[in-house]
């Protein structure tokens, strides 16, 4: 009788080392490493940003997503004091409606965007910042391909002064 359960056993446990590793891929783990990445790419930057003390400037928007064309752009952003001044279509020189863009209208709410998407957890979300001053060129928010997401371009960047300006 014991060598029938023997011999069982044996089958059993060779079955066994031959069987596929099933594994869960690391997906809490990696998540949470991206997140604590972005956040403290986002804090250096801020930080970077914040010394600067730009309060004029002016910026090109351009979005690529599935939305309105007046979302899309490019447009053009000018603040003064910190106070989006305008934003206009970059094309036809015609004022966009300051709502529809009201989370890109200036760097500090760019700023707030990054932030909001970290914490919700929800989206993919990529970052490149400017070297020297700090603000986001790209913040690429969900997946663009399934019609899910957004991809923003911010470019000639303009710190302004007393009717003269610094391309940077």
């Amino acid at each position: 009788m014991r060598l029938p359960i023997a011999i069982g056993a044996i089958l059993v446990a060779s079955l066994s080392l031959n069987a596929p590793v099933m594994s869960v891929p690391p997906t809490h783990g990696a998540k949470a490493e991206i997140t604590n990445s972005n956040l403290t790419q986002l804090k250096i930057n801020r930080q970077l940003w914040n010394r600067q003390k730009i309060n004029n400037y002016r910026y090109r928007v351009s979005n690529s997503c599935f939305c309105l064309p007046d979302f899309r752009g490019p447009l053009i952003i000018e603040v003064r004091n910190g106070i989006t001044k305008s934003i206009t279509n970059a094309q036809t020189g015609k004022r966009v409606n300051p709502e529809l863009l009201q989370q890109y209208s200036t760097i500090p709410k760019l700023f707030n965007l990054i932030r909001n998407t970290i914490n919700s957890g929800e989206s993919e979300l990529t970052v490149v910042y400017n070297s020297q001053l700090g603000y986001p060129t790209q913040i690429n928010i969900g997946n663009l391909a399934a019609d899910a997401g957004i991809f923003t371009t911010i470019s000639n960047f303009e710190v302004l002064g007393q009717g003269s300006y610094i391309k940077r």
